[in-house]
């Protein structure tokens, strides 16, 4: 596991109610959609009063949720897309997105170590729950995202020879190579487009769309569509200039991300990024697609400085021997707030950036750095300093914000904002490629630094 300042504790849930109140423990055996979960036989799972408990230690990289301990008031709050559960040791009122809620034991701190009712948490979470009494087995189901029971693809990206697609459900994508020509088609069975997908891609009455791919020797382009309703059936394909091997991770245990790599060799798998003792990055260029951010009065958007800063940031990463590098996105495409941060999150990222331009009165300059968590400041504060000395611009210092992507990542996470793109002076630089290239170098520099590098 990545480290990550203060937070104490990773994660799980899971929850069954068998029958007796005895107090009684037994080794955890946990499986999430069928499959047992990898954990210690030390593991206990407790039975107290009918209710089961679980360490909230064991789980957490196994179903992406982040999971953060506040000592001085004992609360543990859990977030996972966009709901956020928290709950107080000793107390049987928990808050739901900041809703009261009873929970029929509460948590308890064992030897350091919080044990909680894993049917709420999970019910709560997005899993439904089944319970082997005879086998002492909790069963935890993901939900589907609607009442047709369907899996929901919400975001398709590529950087690096990665395709990323990010999911709500269980899926298990079958992936085919094909030749006469040469691609890559993954279909997800028993899966649709979400609606907010559907609306940022411009998917027309035949329910497909393309994802334009530049200046890359091996993918021409990326398709995608509805291919079949019986049974729905989304279908991906990377129309590809050369025959081209392949690796697909991130599909077990529930994974709300699936990567597809490009960079398998005829003899060997492509490693995960950030294999070995490589670092690994993950560059979050702001808004896309539909979503254009902040515009300029001279009609220059957002989206297309964040890319292209990104771009750069992400092509000086790639000559760093001891660093992998992930683009959240490459191109003008769209991917919801919480699916950047779950490629973060999934891949078990070292540090995560996201690249913006601010916005404000026309007098309004400078250059300023956020952080949500107390382990991202000291990233903060390392980039903050080179990017400083690259913009030239008024120094709005390291600032507190509440932005999801630098909330909900689970690594040291910062946002940048390089500078307001509704000042004309600073528009003018964001704009320049000297000015940009400079830029680039200088959070690569902090990165490095921050990273020990």
């Amino acid at each position: 596991m990545k480290k990550f300042g203060f937070l104490l504790f990773l994660f799980v849930i899971m929850a069954a109610l068998p029958n007796g109140a005895d107090a009684s423990s037994y080794s955890a055996k946990i499986y999430l959609d069928g499959n047992p979960l990898k954990i210690s036989s030390d593991v206990k799972v407790e039975n107290i009063s009918g209710t089961v408990m679980v360490p909230i230690r064991v789980v957490s990289e196994n179903l992406g949720y982040s999971v953060k301990w506040t000592k001085a008031t004992q609360k543990v709050t859990v977030l996972k897309d966009g709901t956020t559960i928290e709950m107080v040791i000793g107390n049987k009122t928990a808050k739901i997105n900041g809703k009261s809620a009873t929970m029929t034991m509460a948590p308890i701190l064992r030897g350091g170590t919080t044990i909680v009712p894993i049917r709420f948490l999970s019910e709560n979470m997005g899993h439904d729950v089944k319970w082997d009494n005879r086998l002492k087995i909790v069963h935890l189901i993901t939900r589907t995202t609607g009442n047709d029971g369907l899996a929901a693809i919400n975001g398709i990206s590529f950087s690096d020879n990665r395709l990323m697609v990010a999911v709500s459900g269980y899926v298990n994508p079958k992936v085919t190579k094909l030749t006469n020509p040469d691609r890559i088609v993954i279909d997800v069975a028993n899966a649709k487009f979400s609606d907010k997908f559907s609306s940022s891609n411009n998917l027309g009455t035949g329910m497909n769309g393309t994802l334009t791919v530049t200046g890359n020797p091996d993918v021409k382009q990326i398709r995608y569509s509805l291919f079949s309703n019986s049974p729905s059936t989304v279908r991906i394909v990377m129309d590809l200039n050369r025959a081209k091997n392949y690796t697909l991770s991130g599909t077990q245990n529930g994974s709300s991300v699936f990567i597809v790599d490009l960079n398998a060799t005829s003899t060997s798998p492509a490693p995960p990024p950030g294999a070995g003792s490589k670092k690994l990055v993950v560059i979050d260029a702001g808004h896309g697609a539909h979503d254009p951010g902040a515009v300029s009065s001279s009609n220059r958007r957002e989206k297309d400085f964040a890319l292209a800063l990104a771009l750069k940031v992400g092509k000086l990463l790639e000559r760093e021997n001891n660093i992998d590098v992930v683009l959240t996105r490459s191109n003008d495409t769209f991917l919801e707030l919480r699916d950047r941060a779950k490629i973060a999150n999934n891949l078990k990222a070292d540090a995560f950036v996201s690249i913006h331009a601010n916005s404000g009165p026309s007098a309004a300059s400078g250059t300023e750095t956020y952080y949500e968590r107390v382990s991202s400041v000291a990233l903060a504060n390392t980039i903050h300093k080179h990017m400083i000395k690259a913009t030239g611009l008024k120094d709005r210092g390291v600032k507190y914000g509440n932005f999801h992507v630098i909330r909900e990542t689970t690594m040291p996470a910062v946002l940048l904002e390089v500078g307001f793109i509704s000042n004309k002076n600073d528009e003018a630089k964001l704009f320049n490629s000297t000015f940009q290239n400079r830029v680039a170098e200088s959070i690569v520099v902090g990165l490095k630094e921050y990273l020990k590098l």
